[in-house]
């Protein structure tokens, strides 16, 4: 059965100065939040038209475009995460997963852009690969690998957003420490060293990834 979209969160205060909407954002640093579209008046339709004329990604929040990290690091453990996600999702055809630019509107008008994402074929309307650039859509699964312009308080509000829309399981990796955070809830998590196995819970019954192979993948060399 195909999610059923309505607004779970009420529009945000209007931002009365910018120290408003910036810690509105979680305290993003300003160089990350456009100005253009003017902030409070930035669409769904604004988002796909960075992405194809300016090849930017940029996540849209109470109204407000903010563009997304990504660096070198991040996007190499973002395809391995793919990688091995892709493989058991396709073996036994349970759905689709998404890469870092995988933009889907999980509330009206809250566009988030997972760095990776698994969404079942239950939540595809017609079980089919939506057409639409963005679509409205909730993941089962979100991974973040967090970057160094990323805040906590940037994350958990991403993390509440995501769980309050019906993500089920959320996984926040950080490269630095080498460490992932398992989240079932917004506050609710369990950390998982390099000398832990990854494991899929309830959404991904059997799927397992040695993090000391996961994140050895930082050392590999030639």
């Amino acid at each position: 059965m195909a999610t059923v979209f309505t607004r779970t969160r009420s529009p945000a205060s209007p931002a009365e100065t910018l120290a408003d909407l910036v810690g509105g954002l979680g305290g993003v640093p300003l160089d990350r939040i456009r100005l253009d579209p003017f902030p409070g008046t930035a669409s769904v339709n604004d988002v796909v038209r960075l992405h194809d004329k300016e090849g930017l990604l940029c996540e849209l929040i109470d109204g407000i475009l903010v563009e997304k990290p990504m660096g070198f690091e991040e996007s190499t453990l973002a395809s391995i995460l793919v990688e091995f996600l892709s493989a058991w999702v396709r073996k036994q055809n349970l759905g689709l997963v998404t890469s870092p630019d995988g933009m889907v509107e999980i509330q009206i008008d809250l566009v988030r852009i997972p760095d990776v994402s698994y969404i079942s074929w239950n939540r595809l309307p017609g079980r089919r690969r939506p057409k639409k650039a963005v679509p409205r859509v909730v993941p089962n699964l979100v991974a973040e690998i967090l970057s160094k312009s990323n805040t906590r308080t940037e994350m958990k509000r991403k993390r509440v957003e995501c769980f309050d829309a019906g993500v089920e399981l959320f996984w926040e990796i950080d490269p630095k420490k080498r460490v992932v955070r398992v989240y079932t809830a917004a506050d609710a998590y369990t950390t998982l060293s390099e000398d832990h196995v990854l494991d899929g819970g309830a959404v991904l019954p059997g799927f397992e990834l040695p993090l000391s192979e996961f994140f050895g993948e930082l050392d590999r060399h030639g």
